[in-house]
C-alpha cells in the first residue's frame, strides 16, 4: 500500500482529476480535503473552507464520478 501524493497547487490537481476514475470531498472543521483515485495513486489537495466552492465548481465539471462524504 503506498502513501497518497498530496499536492500543493489547484492547477496540478485539476489535470489529475481529468484522469481520475473517482473524486471524493471530505469537509473537516479547519479544511477541506478533495481526493482524486487514479488507476496507480491516490492525490490529495488541502483547502481552506473559504476556497471550497471554487474548487468544488471546477472539480465537479471534470470528474467522472464525484462523492462528497
Amino acid at each position: 500500500m503506498e502513501v497518497p501524493v498530496e499536492l500543493k497547487s489547484i492547477d496540478e490537481f485539476m489535470k489529475v482529476v481529468e484522469r481520475a476514475v473517482e473524486c471524493r470531498v471530505k469537509k473537516g472543521k479547519d479544511a477541506v480535503k478533495f481526493k482524486a483515485r487514479t488507476k496507480r495513486y491516490l492525490y490529495t489537495l488541502k483547502v481552506s473552507p473559504e476556497k471550497e466552492s471554487e474548487v468544488l465548481e471546477q472539480v465537479k465539471a471534470k470528474c467522472r464520478n464525484l462523492v462528497e462524504l
